[in-house]
């Protein structure tokens, strides 16, 4: 009778006030769900969101490392963070990592985390074909930086570098991020994009990959097509790019023309296992072109600047760089070829260490095609549920102290014997990422700012005007911030 009577009390109210209960009664039943969901997530990891629905976003928005610093103190190596209706499980740590890094594509899926990057490196390309059609696109980049391919391209690292530095002063003032920024996008026109471009039309790619380059903001990762001014500068930029860099492609293919450069090689890929093995278009290795550029052009002038900001500050590494440089200039002379470089162990280990202190992203994404279970170093097993969006972290991985010792101090020679901290597990050192989706270019990188490195350590002395830069945790790679550092140009003594 008295739900009878309740019933009846409830027909009695206002159509406006009767919907408004109901929609009450259904917003407080979600929300205890969502409460009892989060307290009690069964064999998944540990789920905190705070607010609930918008707890997490919240979080979120203050930024990734401070959330992973909070959640790694109480919940450990692996958590779940709920973005409104899609949720995040972040496994920090080689012991929970394995899965992520060497699931095939249909297991652990880049396409839905990274289709962000569409607009920005074009359609047909990457984001925008389905697995099988990316993987052969990554087999014509990985043709391209074979080692065959990359012995042709340090000449002209060489040169650019040579060329950009001769126009030092005897003594001044840079900051090296602007300055490797300038000097990479110079190297990577000449030995990606073609001899063409960078001799006569480099000005206008540099100002127009700048545009490409603004318009990739935070924001863009969720609103990627968001009407905003930097978005459409962007897509002006995209369209300019790919027609200057087809009119490169129609003189190649037209005048029969061979370079030894990657954009050779794009020209002359045939698809295998998709299209009927058609060649590649002009459209898609323009689209190729630009996701390289852009790839390979924030990691390079990166790692180079945390590289001599972190030996600046640690002068017997800097010193051990320059007795390196010695030594080989007392053996090859100013020959510097891929062999030479490769014999340059001291600054490989001081470009190691500044990318475990320094990785350029601070998260990498899948999502999970199905559920998969991972187990912390602390034994705990949790099943990660099908659908998730799942993070791992290179930045704070790598300052995990039961995998690196003293994780927040500068030890290149903790990759050496007896040391090896990075050996012991797989994934426990992540500087070019790692498993089925390792950065094919990290040996193209490591030439090429051992190239860099070489010229600065036998032409200049340094000196840091400032601290060692804090990280701008606020963009999309993780940049130093301004700093300062004085050169006198010096010639280094053999």
């Amino acid at each position: 009778m008295e739900l009878s009577a309740l019933s009846e009390g409830l027909q009695a109210l206002p159509l406006s006030l009767q919907l408004a209960s109901g929609a009450a009664v259904i917003f407080l039943s979600l929300l205890i769900l969502r409460v009892l969901s989060n307290a009690f997530p069964g064999a998944a990891p540990p789920v905190d969101e705070g607010l609930p629905f918008v707890g997490g976003l919240i979080k979120f928005s203050k930024g990734p490392l401070p959330l992973m610093t909070e959640m790694y103190a109480k919940h450990g190596e692996a958590f779940t963070i709920p973005l409104l209706h899609k949720k995040m499980t972040f496994l920090l740590g080689p012991h929970v990592s394995p899965h992520f890094f060497n699931a095939t594509d249909d297991k652990m899926s880049q396409t839905e985390v990274y289709n962000f990057n569409v607009p920005t490196f074009g359609y047909g390309v990457v984001y925008d074909v389905d697995q099988r059609v990316r993987s052969e696109q990554f087999r014509f980049v990985a043709d391209a930086l074979r080692t065959a391919k990359l012995r042709t391209y340090v000449p002209a690292f060489k040169m650019e570098a040579d060329d950009y530095f001769s126009k030092w002063g005897e003594e001044g003032v840079v900051d090296f991020m602007q300055a490797f920024s300038d000097l990479i996008i110079l190297t990577a026109s000449r030995t990606l994009l073609g001899r063409e471009i960078r001799e006569s039309m480099f000005k206008e790619v540099a100002d127009l990959y700048h545009d490409l380059d603004d318009g990739m903001r935070p924001i863009s990762v969720l609103f990627p097509y968001l009407p905003t001014e930097f978005h459409r500068r962007r897509d002006v930029a995209r369209e300019a790019l790919r027609g200057i860099f087809k009119k490169v492609i129609k003189a190649r293919r037209d005048s029969g023309v061979k370079e030894d450069d990657i954009l050779q090689v794009l020209i002359d890929s045939r698809y295998r296992n998709v299209y009927s093995g058609r060649a590649t278009t002009d459209d898609e290795i323009a689209g190729l072109l630009i996701a390289l550029l852009f790839a390979g052009q924030h990691t390079s002038s990166v790692t180079s600047s945390w590289t001599g900001y972190r030996m600046l500050s640690n002068p017997k590494w800097f010193a051990a760089a320059q007795e390196e440089q010695r030594r080989v200039v007392r053996e090859h002379g100013d020959k510097l070829d891929m062999d030479v470089l490769n014999g340059m162990d001291t600054l490989h280990l001081n470009i190691q260490e500044a990318l475990r202190m320094n990785p350029p992203l601070i998260m990498v994404m899948r999502l999970a095609k199905e559920s998969f279970p991972v187990t912390t170093s602390q034994g705990r097993t949790y099943v990660v549920p099908k659908g998730h969006i799942v993070a791992a972290s290179p930045t704070f991985s790598h300052r995990l102290p039961h995998v690196f010792k003293q994780p927040d101090e500068y030890q290149p020679d903790r990759f050496l014997p007896p040391r090896e901290e990075d050996k012991p597990l797989p994934f426990s050192y992540l500087g070019f990422g790692g498993g089925r989706h390792g950065c094919m270019g990290q040996n193209f990188a490591y030439l090429q700012i051992k190239t860099i490195w070489s010229v600065l350590l036998r032409n200049f002395e340094f000196e840091l005007l400032d601290p060692v830069p804090e990280p701008n945790y606020t963009s999309m790679v993780i940049m130093p911030k301004a700093c300062r550092v004085r050169y006198r140009r010096k010639k280094l003594v053999a």
